[in-house]
Order: C-alpha cells, then structure tokens, then sequence
C-alpha cells in the first residue's frame, strides 16, 4: 500500500501544483460558495479554489499532504477558507447537496462518482480528471490500468450529468513525464435545453 504521507514529505509530488487548464478556464462561469477537492494531495485545486473565492473542504487520507495544503493557504493568506478533512475517499460519507463544485483530479475512484454527483447542489458543478490507459508509452501515473480510465469510461460515468466538457488527450511535459489525460466537466442538472457557458482561454499549463 502507497504511504502518500512519506511520498508528500520527501517531495515526490509538486508543493505548489498548478489547477488543470480546463478547471483554470471555466471556474469564472461556475456559482461562487462551497467547493469540495476530494484526494486534494497537496492542493492542486483546494489551493487555487480558495483563492477564487471558495470556501474549500478539502479531503484527503494523507496527514502530511493536509499539512502540506494548510501551509500553502496560510501562505497565500487564505487559510481561512480551506477545512481539512482527513478522510478515506473509499469511505467518506459524502453530504447530499452541498457543494456548488466537486472536483477531482488524478484519484481513479468510478464505485463513489454517483455520491461525488449527489453531493453537488441542483446545477452544481462536477470537475474530474484522471490517467488513461494508452497504447502509447505515458510515463507518468500509476504503472497498474487498472487506476487508470479506459476510453470514454469516465465519459459514460458522467453522462446522468450534463456535460459541459470532455476531452482525452496525450500532453508532452518536462522530461519526457507524457501524460494521457480525461477530463469532464459536468453540470447537476436535467432538461433538453440548457444554458452552456462559453469555454474562456486556458489558463497554465499543468506542471
């Protein structure tokens, strides 16, 4: 079993990790109020969340990465709005209608997608990305498929929301890290006609 506190303390994974591009270019269009990041690491979207405003639960089983996170805020001056929660995802029992926004990033967890989606208020938004298994060589992510998204499974898992956005995609990064990537933004919320956000610019690349 991955110990996360001993990989987060000796500085395996980035301090300071960007928020995915798509999360970055849509968070303007989604409703301000209560966000929760679940397996928030080290505070890829917890961080960047509350310094658009949030207030951010974030939940994750690992201490050191909560740290790591609580750090990071006090930092930025935004330690107010972000609430560690120290919790198994495998396990968490979920509020019902709570969070204006979910979000997700590089946590492969499909048994618990409905309770992510009965988490969000009526037209709250649902944020996931993950590794996809690829014909090519990904370096980067977990070297078992089975944590990692076949094609268009996550796609499908989302498709009781509205989805606003999806993509899967092979990104070249530093040192030959490449990385096969979904990602879905989706909306609680039903009907044949809806109103869709227009997509901004992107924002960073991811590190």
């Amino acid at each position: 079993m991955t110990d996360w506190d001993e990989r987060f303390a000796a500085g395996e994974y980035p301090r300071e990790p960007e928020p995915s591009p798509v999360l970055h270019s849509y968070v303007s269009a989604i409703p301000d109020g209560r966000a929760l990041d679940v397996a928030a690491g080290t505070g890829r979207n917890a961080v960047f969340l509350a310094e658009a405003g949030y207030a951010v639960d974030a939940l994750d089983a690992s201490r050191e990465g909560l740290r790591i996170i609580g750090d990071r805020a006090a930092e930025h001056g935004i330690g107010d709005r972000i609430e560690p929660i120290c919790g198994d995802v495998a396990t968490y029992g979920f509020p019902s209608e709570t969070y204006e926004l979910v979000t997700m990033s590089f946590f492969h967890t499909l048994d618990r997608f409905a309770d992510l989606a009965e988490a969000l208020v009526p037209g709250g938004y649902l944020f996931v990305e993950g590794h996809l298994r690829s014909a090519s060589p990904t370096p980067s992510g977990p070297s078992d498929d089975r944590y990692r998204f076949a094609a268009n499974e996550l796609l499908r898992a989302g498709l009781r929301l509205t989805v606003l956005y999806y993509d899967e995609t092979t990104e070249e990064r530093p040192d030959d890290r490449r990385r096969a990537t979904a990602r879905l933004l989706a909306r609680r919320s039903t009907g044949g006609r809806q109103s869709y956000p227009p997509r901004p610019s992107e924002g960073p690349a991811c590190e």
